[in-house]
């Protein structure tokens, strides 16, 4: 971030506690630069502990005290209803928001807040569903039920890829179950979630319910994290900060999820449908410019069609328009910032190292669209072998690695090596091995014959390094509540 001081007419993001906006109290701001120019277009409240305890002390003053405590579950679900349809109404302009900040694709982006409103839409049919049970306990006398109360304060952590959308998965069920969040959006992308707060605001959410502290890591992230009246962690970024939370959550015996980085497996057989599995395994990487968890950042080859893939990728890889975030021609834009940028760039260097043959790519992209933006070719690597870095570590970026394979077992083998296991796919037009291999894989989401696709109905969530628990599904709002048991003596 630099170092330059904020001009005084600066347009200016501050925090967001107890319904209103605040300066930070060690009144600190650090700039935001759009990837795509690499000009600074404001600057956001650089937040502290101090200002942590402030929004926790909202959030649980909101949780125990007022409006909130009292409003009755389908009320609750009514506040989530008109949520919904301020995002309807505003989709544009959240995504306009989120695009200066992170470089994706308009029409990536506007289709993921056009989403969003049935992330929100969803929870708020269930707030009114949370159901206790009777037990009919061996002893006559005793009369035992359960119910549901909400988990407390809760630390959403969330990242700079789709800060809307990942913060959805994790607001849109814990305001259904009663509960009440502080937000700590990455330094990247503060911008969007602020702006979002407003919508918030719109709908009726009482003050004090959710609470936004921007910032970096140590200084607002680790006392978020921490606080002893924040009662679960709910964070979406790399291993490395969901180690931090699973430290803090230990420490201060916290409930936890996480979902973390992938290596996602996609696996072509010789039998797939190339004409659907080609695009479909381009889209898989190059779409959000390779950023997102379960990009198909290792495409797994039969050695029947290996060449034929190959070739196909390159193809569209080479094809792909990089420009403007906002041109709806746009198909790939800049890299979110400059650190992630610079980590592509070192792992192309390492696949070059490691004896990779490079297809496609592998520089940084100019032209008179592109030349002040952080863009990166669509990179396709060939040769790659199982133990090379750019086989085994997430990259976070268009980087394509295509490994070929010569078995099922083999396949499945190769899939499952890696420490991640957040998602895969599988082509093939035979459906008993689509169900086998499927079965094998250790990934919380497999595809077949299809890639990322998603829906608030269906569970997302990894294996090993991947995470813990779950977003999205009916269960997930389980996570946001405490299970209590009643007996009544008669």
């Amino acid at each position: 971030m630099s170092d330059t001081p904020m001009p005084d007419d600066a347009t200016r993001y501050r925090l967001w506690i107890d319904g209103a906006e605040c300066d930070p109290l060690g009144n600190e701001w650090f700039p935001t630069e759009n990837p795509y120019t690499s000009e600074t277009w404001a600057y956001v409240a650089r937040g502290g502990a101090a200002d942590v305890d402030k929004a926790v002390e909202a959030a649980d003053r909101a949780l125990h005290e007022g409006e909130w405590p009292r409003l009755r579950p389908r009320l609750r679900g009514e506040i989530l209803f008109r949520l919904a349809r301020l995002i309807d109404d505003n989709v544009e302009f959240l995504a306009q928001a989120e695009i200066r900040d992170n470089g994706k694709s308009i029409t990536e982006v506007r289709a993921q807040i056009e989403n969003l409103r049935w992330v929100y839409q969803y929870y708020a049919g269930l707030a009114d569903k949370i159901e206790g049970k009777t037990i009919p306990v061996d002893d006559a006398k005793m009369f035992v039920y359960t119910r549901y109360e909400p988990v407390g304060v809760v630390a959403a952590i969330t990242p700079w890829n789709s800060p809307l959308r990942l913060l959805g998965l994790k607001l849109a069920p814990a305001l259904a179950a009663g509960a009440t969040m502080v937000v700590k959006p990455s330094e990247y992308t503060s911008t969007s979630t602020l702006e979002f707060m407003r919508l918030i605001a719109e709908a009726g959410v009482p003050a004090g319910v959710v609470n936004v502290v921007t910032g970096f890591g140590e200084e607002a992230g680790a006392p978020l994290a921490s606080h002893p009246k924040v009662a679960k962690i709910s964070l979406t970024g790399g291993v490395e900060a969901g180690m931090r939370a699973y430290d803090a959550a230990a420490k201060g015996i916290k409930s936890l999820t996480l979902e973390l980085g992938g290596k996602s497996a996609n696996i072509i057989f010789s039998d797939a449908d190339l004409d659907r599995a080609i695009p479909a395994a381009a889209s898989g990487i190059f779409g959000s410019t390779g950023q997102t968890c379960v990009a198909g950042s290792r495409l797994l080859v039969h050695e029947d069609v290996c060449d034929q893939v190959t070739e196909g990728v390159r193809v569209l890889a080479e094809k792909r328009r990089l420009g403007n975030p906002l041109d709806p021609a746009t198909e790939m834009g800049p890299a979110a910032n400059r650190a992630q940028f610079d980590k592509i760039m070192s792992y192309v260097d390492h696949g070059k190292e490691d004896g990779a043959r490079l297809v496609t790519g592998g520089k940084r992209a100019g032209g008179p669209d592109l030349d002040r933006g952080l863009f990166i070719e669509p990179t396709v690597f060939a040769d790659v072998t199982r133990t090379m870095r750019i086989a085994r570590e997430e990259i976070f970026g268009p980087v394509l690695s295509i490994i070929p394979f010569s078995s099922d077992q083999e396949a499945v083998e190769i899939a499952n090596e890696v420490d991640f296991g957040l998602a895969s796919a599988v082509w093939t037009r035979d459906l008993p091995r689509a169900h086998r291999i499927a079965h094998q894989i250790r990934a919380g989401s497999v595809w077949v014959n299809g890639y990322r696709q998603n829906d608030p109905m269906v569970p997302v969530g990894g294996y090993k390094m991947s995470g813990l628990g779950r977003e999205s599904g009916a269960d997930m709002i389980k996570q946001y509540l405490e299970e209590k048991a009643v007996w009544i003596n008669y």
